[in-house]
């Protein structure tokens, strides 16, 4: 997966038409806004009311779209079929939620400064202006322009990010009346094969819906931090492209499920498999970063889980990690260097635990029944605190103590 995944959906070139259309002045102040993570000393906003996310929404909450079948949309709807009506409404309500997030970035040359330019896309929070989108659509840019449904462009200010879930917020100076927050729902009560749609500017065409599958759960993709991977992915095959990145995935209901933001590919286009953070997971990410500015989370070293009736199946798990070091038997990939006629060939493997594998089936005694129970579990540990694995091994149950990294 690592040698085809391409996660810059914010590619230069196919955004430069739409960027240069904007009047966003042609000096642009050197200020590093997203520096890499080492250099970068994120601080909490001091605004209490930006903390004011939307409510995570079970499955069986009403829908918040507003009917907006009125006038001649209204007799055109009569003639679509029920699936067809669910998509037009869908986009006519949340589309205004989807943002344009265009960025700069200075570099100094020997000979003269350079601006480059990109874009992505991004999910309005609140009517406080918070404006959620990808980390690496952000990464090392000196200005950051948001463009809402209306054509009007405000100046993004940064907020705070989270490298290993590739998560960012900033903030506009936008009216309440102009911006239009989603509505969020529940990503543990997602399933494989329920229907999806991708909203985002891919390309640089603004507010673009594209319809697809959950192709399945509990991925593994790389991280923009290096050696870390975000862990819980939802995979999609609904059409995602350059640009893309940040945009919401809405189930049918309206309600945000994921943020989309990477795909596998060979050539940095749509192939069908496209990949997106669940809600669940950005919540409590984005919830930590407005309230502290950073986020400071242990790693258990399980890298992918195959969730099952009676717990979850430590599929992959990190040589010498956490987890190993404790003696959780779960599946390694054992990478083995050859040479033949003078050329050195890697190739890697994915081997079962000696014994077979643990079954997981809580965290601190407390049950955990998907990956993102898990994840969410562990991660509210700091790096250097024990925790106990409940694991079930050979039919019995036993304590697994852990030290986080």
């Amino acid at each position: 997966m690592r040698n085809v995944l391409r996660r810059r959906f914010s590619t230069l070139l196919a955004c430069g038409v739409v960027v240069a259309l904007m009047s966003v002045g042609a000096v642009l102040r050197a200020q590093n806004f997203f520096a890499p993570p080492s250099s970068r000393n994120a601080q909490p906003h001091s605004s209490p009311t930006l903390v004011e996310l939307p409510p995570i929404q079970s499955s069986s909450a009403t829908s918040s779209l507003q009917s907006v079948a009125q006038d001649d949309l209204s007799s055109r709807l009569a003639e679509l079929t029920p699936e067809e009506q669910i998509a037009v409404k869908l986009y006519a309500e949340r589309n205004k939620s989807v943002v344009n997030v265009s960025t700069f970035e200075t570099r100094q040359t020997f000979f003269a400064r350079q601006v480059s330019e990109g874009c992505g896309s991004g999910v309005v929070l609140n009517r406080q202006g918070v404006i959620l989108t990808n980390f690496h659509v952000v990464e090392n840019t000196t200005k950051i322009v948001v463009t809402l449904f209306n054509g009007e462009s405000y100046e993004g200010k940064p907020i705070a990010v989270d490298p290993n879930t590739d998560v960012a917020i900033v903030k506009i100076d936008a009216p309440a009346d102009q911006l239009f927050p989603v509505d969020f729902g529940d990503s543990s009560r997602l399933l494989v094969g329920q229907t999806v749609y991708a909203i985002g500017n891919p390309f640089g065409l603004e507010r673009t819906m594209t319809k697809g599958i959950i192709s399945n759960l509990n991925r593994s993709i790389d991280s923009p931090q290096q050696f870390r991977q975000i862990k819980g992915v939802i995979q999609i095959d609904a059409a995602i492209n350059p640009g893309n990145s940040g945009g919401a995935l809405f189930d049918t209901k309206g309600r945000m499920i994921g943020m989309n933001t990477a795909i596998a590919s060979h050539v940095g286009e749509n192939s069908g498999v496209g990949f997106a953070v669940p809600i669940n997971t950005i919540h409590r990410i984005v919830t930590i970063l407005l309230e502290r500015g950073e986020v400071v989370r242990g790693d258990a070293g399980v890298v992918q889980v195959t969730e099952t009736e009676n717990g979850l199946i430590p599929a992959l798990i990190d040589e010498d990690g956490a987890a190993d070091l404790a003696g959780l038997r779960g599946g390694k990939l054992v990478i083995t260097v050859r040479e033949r006629n003078g050329m050195r060939y890697r190739t890697q493997e994915q081997v079962r635990p000696e014994g077979g594998f643990d079954l997981i089936t809580g965290v601190n005694g407390q049950p955990v029944k998907t990956g993102e129970e898990f994840i969410t579990a562990v991660e509210e540990h700091e790096p250097g605190e024990k925790i106990i694995l409940n694991i079930l091994r050979g039919g019995r149950q036993i304590e697994l103590p852990v030290v986080l990294k």
